[in-house]
C-alpha cells in the first residue's frame, strides 16, 4: 500500500467531512471519534459520521456510521466489499467486531489506541482489550481472514521523502484540530452520562 493519492483523499475526508461533524458532536458532549465510508472505485464519499454516545453509548463513531449506512435505501447502498472504511481513531473491540460483522474487508485509521489513551485521555480501548480479551496494545490480528487494517501514519512513513513530509504536515494540522476537540471534550465530559467517559 504505497498510494499517496489515497492517503490524501482519506485525510481530505477526515478534515472536511468528519471533523465538522465531530466538532458539532463534541459541543454536545460526545467523544471525538468519527468514521466514513468511501467507494473503492472512485473514492467518493458514501457518508461520514461521528460519535453519538449522548444518544446511545453504543453509537461510537464507527458504529454510528454503520447505523447510518444501513439506514440508506438498499438500492443506494454499495456493497461493503466495494467500500473503504475510514476511522479517525483505531477501532475499539466493539467497532472491530462491527466492521467484521458488516463485511468490510479493510479499514484505515489515523490515530492509534495509544494516541487515544495518551494524547486524548480516553484509555478505554486499551483497557477493554486487556481486561476482557487479555490483549496487549497491538495484540489483535491486524490482517486476518475478514479484513486488513492500515495505519495511515505507518503508510505515510514508507512513502518517498517529499510525499512523506507533505502528508506529515497535513497530519500535524489535523492532529492540532483533534487536540483542541479533545480539550473541549475533557472540559465538558462531566456534564454527560456516558458510562465510560
Amino acid at each position: 500500500m504505497n498510494d499517496d493519492a489515497l492517503i490524501d483523499r482519506l485525510l481530505d475526508v477526515i478534515e472536511h467531512d468528519i471533523v465538522p461533524k465531530t466538532a458539532e458532536g463534541v459541543s454536545h458532549g460526545n467523544k471525538l471519534f468519527g468514521a466514513a465510508i468511501l467507494r473503492k472505485n472512485d473514492r467518493s464519499l458514501v457518508l461520514a459520521e461521528t460519535n453519538n454516545e449522548i444518544e446511545n453509548p453504543l453509537w461510537h463513531g464507527e458504529i454510528h456510521a454503520l447505523k447510518r449506512f444501513y439506514e440508506m435505501p438498499r438500492e443506494k447502498r454499495p456493497d461493503t466489499r466495494d467500500c473503504i472504511f475510514l476511522a479517525t481513531h483505531e477501532p475499539c473491540s466493539l467497532c472491530l467486531s462491527a466492521i467484521t460483522w458488516t463485511g468490510f474487508d479493510n479499514f484505515f485509521y489515523l490515530f492509534s489506541h495509544e494516541d487515544s489513551r495518551d494524547s486524548f485521555a480516553i484509555p478505554h480501548d486499551l483497557k477493554i482489550l486487556k481486561e476482557v480479551f487479555t490483549l496487549d496494545p497491538g495484540g489483535y490480528n491486524a490482517e486476518n481472514a475478514y479484513w486488513k487494517s492500515y495505519s495511515i501514519r505507518k503508510l505515510v512513513r514508507i512513502l518517498p521523502e517529499a510525499d512523506r513530509a507533505r502528508l506529515e504536515a497535513r497530519i500535524t494540522k489535523i492532529y492540532a484540530r483533534y487536540d483542541a476537540l479533545s480539550a473541549e471534550y475533557q472540559d465538558r465530559k462531566i456534564e454527560n452520562d456516558i458510562p465510560l467517559n
